[in-house]
């Protein structure tokens, strides 16, 4: 009997080590998961949300009830940097132009909510690595493209580091919001070594914004 008592004690003992094991991953998961942004326009109010979750586009509702949101005057709203994962829900331009017109945001995702077709319009956006978007309408209802990737960036910023002689490597998206009316594909392309976006991009607006005299080199991306 003393071996089958051993046994059992044995068998019940891995039982209670593999459940704490399983406990513990999946805690320490849970907890290495990232908080991502949200913001969106409703009711002549713009919430500010931080999602655990991904939240189905343009629920308004769920949003509020899944992510720890807030209300935000448009008459504070400040530019930032986002160096993580930002989704912007809306339905007209003035909107985005509020919230992105020269901002740093790394990933974005926009979300057409509106069904008015959008006006051609252009927004610059610094240092966008990779843009989702998604529309209610059109043909073409899900997109993404991808401008450059963070190991490319990384190996650049080390060599930047390394040469103080090296003109620093800026990165510029201008996107023209006519793309969500879902007409074509998403479709980029981009020039490298621009060294004064004013004389290479005459017609371009905001040219005024671009200093002629500092040490820097433009990639410049045109989404459409």
């Amino acid at each position: 009997m003393k071996p089958i008592a051993f046994s059992a004690f044995s068998f019940w003992l891995a039982l209670v080590l593999a459940g704490s094991l399983g406990i513990h991953i999946t805690g320490s998961f849970v907890r290495s998961q990232k908080n991502h942004t949200l913001i969106f326009a409703k009711e002549n109010t713009i919430r500010n949300c931080s999602c655990s979750a991904d939240i189905r586009d343009c629920d308004y509702c769920l949003a509020n009830l899944m992510c720890n949101c807030k209300t935000v005057l448009p008459s504070t709203m400040e530019k930032t940097t986002y160096n993580s994962h930002l989704t912007i829900w809306f339905t007209d331009t003035s909107v985005l132009e509020m919230l992105l017109n020269f901002t740093r945001v790394w990933d974005l995702k926009l979300s057409f909510c509106g069904t008015t077709p959008l006006p051609t319009e252009y927004l610059a956006i610094w240092g966008l690595r990779k843009l989702r978007i998604n529309k209610v309408k059109g043909r073409f209802p899900e997109q993404s493209v991808t401008i450059y990737s963070s190991s490319n960036n990384e190996k650049e910023d080390s060599l930047a580091v390394h040469n103080k002689d090296r003109q620093m490597l800026v990165y510029i998206s201008f996107l023209d919001t006519s793309l969500f009316n879902g007409y074509s594909l998403l479709k980029s392309y981009s020039v490298e070594n621009v060294s004064c976006i004013t004389k290479h991009f005459h017609s371009l607006l905001y040219s005024d914004v671009f200093s002629t005299s500092d040490n820097k080199s433009y990639v410049v991306t045109f989404i459409y």
